[in-house]
């Protein structure tokens, strides 16, 4: 459904940008942040449906903010998905055993993108 805020943790402008747009043009609410520890207090604080995450950011990775967001009570249920560069087979499944809800691969395929995003959600909404 859109409407629902989802969290953009990206330090890459163009790469925020476009995600910003993609999302709002099909009617989601974004917040953004370069940084994973930002992303966290935005997490606790703003309560996203769905929050998008990049491995390879300043200070604190994607992989270890994933952990904080999983061992805290208040954002271990909130689905993380990882929008990544690190795209070789093994770089996917060790992303996915971190237990992250998803991926995809940068550059990003819109379509793939917009589809992966729904899918999150919809299994969100059917564990609630």
């Amino acid at each position: 459904m859109a409407g629902e805020l989802i969290l953009i943790v990206e330090d890459n402008a163009n790469n925020r940008m476009l995600v910003r747009d993609v999302l709002q043009s099909r009617g989601y609410q974004t917040a953004e942040t370069e940084t994973a520890e930002d992303a966290l207090t935005l997490a606790r604080d703003a309560r996203p449906a769905l929050i998008l995450m990049d491995i390879q950011l300043p200070g604190m990775n994607g992989m270890d903010a994933l952990a904080r967001l999983r061992a805290d009570a208040s954002t271990r249920d909130i689905p993380v998905m990882a929008v990544t560069a690190s795209a070789m087979t093994h770089d996917r499944h060790k992303i996915m055993a971190a237990g992250f809800d998803a991926y995809q691969s940068k550059p990003l395929n819109v379509r793939e993108f917009v589809e992966a995003v729904r899918t999150v959600l919809a299994a969100r909404d059917q564990r609630s």
